[in-house]
């Protein structure tokens, strides 16, 4: 995977990925000169979830009003701060009025490339998984976790195109993940996203958000790179708060 770097020539189609906005209702503008930037060096903006602080109404108004300062095609996951207020089908819908394409039960084909994506959830990685045994709480958080991975799948194998991008909140991989306390590394992502993944030829990457103190980038044990796009991630790793990947 190629990183493209600002003021580069480019040719082809690029990805700008960011995760993590975190936009609360005092956010007015934070990200539309960003958008701006974005839309003149990438040809696709993937969002990889916790778009917003709490979920709130207000909170997606202003990231929409923002993402209209974009004029490439968008995509997006929500992350678990999109749930935190329980309407994410109403922040789904404020994004869709935004001309955001939100990812998760459809996968959408934008110039050739296939993009599928879940919010995803939590379970550990390896030989942390979290199985689905004992209590029935237990079994509940675990099918929570099987059925993300699913969706995902299901979303992929829909897809006819040659290159596919899957986008994520949670991490499909530990390595991406590395840096945060090992503690909490079950409540950052789930092997099973990445098993979806591997089943499929076509994936050249993913791209996730959610670890803020993680690690840019890693491979699934099928060998498909996967990239940590949280913007706190990428801005020590780039200066910028967005990552550009050539999709050639």
């Amino acid at each position: 995977m190629t990183e493209t770097s600002d003021g580069s020539q480019r040719n082809g189609l690029t990805l700008a990925a960011i995760g993590d906005l975190h936009v609360t209702d005092t956010s007015q503008h934070r990200y539309s000169a960003l958008f701006e930037q974005i839309s003149e060096q990438a040809d696709i903006l993937a969002l990889c979830g916790d778009l917003t602080n709490f979920g709130k109404t207000r909170e997606a108004e202003i990231l929409a009003e923002d993402l209209r300062h974009c004029t490439i095609p968008v995509v997006a996951v929500l992350g678990n701060h999109d749930y935190e207020c329980g309407q994410p089908e109403e922040v789904v819908r404020i994004l869709r009025s935004a001309g955001v394409t939100v990812l998760d039960e459809q996968a959408v084909e934008i110039a050739g490339v296939g993009f599928a994506g879940v919010k995803g959830f939590v379970g550990g990685f390896g030989r942390g998984e979290l199985g689905a045994f004992g209590e029935q709480a237990i079994k509940g958080f675990v099918e929570e976790s099987i059925n993300e991975a699913r969706k995902l799948e299901n979303a992929l194998r829909s897809l006819r195109t040659d290159r596919c991008v899957a986008v994520l909140h949670y991490a499909p991989i530990a390595a991406t993940v590395a840096g945060e306390p090992p503690e909490i590394f079950p409540f950052l992502g789930s092997s099973r996203l990445a098993e979806a993944i591997d089943r499929f030829d076509n994936v050249r990457f993913a791209v996730h958000g959610h670890a803020h103190r993680g690690t840019f980038e890693g491979k699934t044990p099928g060998g498909v790179p996967v990239y940590n796009c949280a913007q706190f991630v990428v801005t020590e790793r780039m200066g910028r708060p967005y990552a550009l990947f050539s999709l050639d």
